[in-house]
């Protein structure tokens, strides 16, 4: 029996398995690489929510501005309100948003003031005085 037929069909195979070795492994190698940078994003991202949230209870709330009624003033009254440094009256806005302060006016823009209290954005101090909500 001739086993040189034999052989040279195991020399090929092995050629073959060889080269798909050098393959996965190159593939290994790159899947490696992308999984330590897949890591490293990780604990970026781990480190980021840790700070984010060490943060957040310094950031004042804000409300979203989904949940303001529709009408300019409101987001010009927060503005307002984040400027003040203390509590604020219906005519003290009115005159920060350079309406003219007629009754009908201030009324409106107290008003606006108590809809945001039922928002629970502002805090109504006393019958006419507004604060930020703490």
């Amino acid at each position: 029996m001739n086993i040189q037929p034999l052989l040279e069909a195991l020399d090929v195979q092995e050629a073959a398995a060889l080269g798909l070795t050098d393959d996965l492994r190159t593939q290994v190698a790159e899947l490696q690489s992308r999984l330590r940078e897949a890591e490293t994003h990780l604990e970026h991202l781990a480190i980021t929510r840790k700070t984010v949230t060490a943060l957040a209870d310094r950031i004042p709330a804000r409300p979203a501005s989904s949940d303001l009624p529709e009408h300019p003033d409101y987001p010009r009254i927060l503005a307002v309100f984040n400027e003040a440094t203390g509590p604020l009256r219906g005519r003290d806005v009115c005159e920060a948003l350079d309406h003219e302060l007629l009754p009908k006016n201030i009324e409106g823009t107290r008003a606006k003031l108590k809809r945001l209290v039922k928002l629970d954005i502002l805090a109504q101090d006393d019958v006419s005085s507004f604060a930020r909500k703490q």
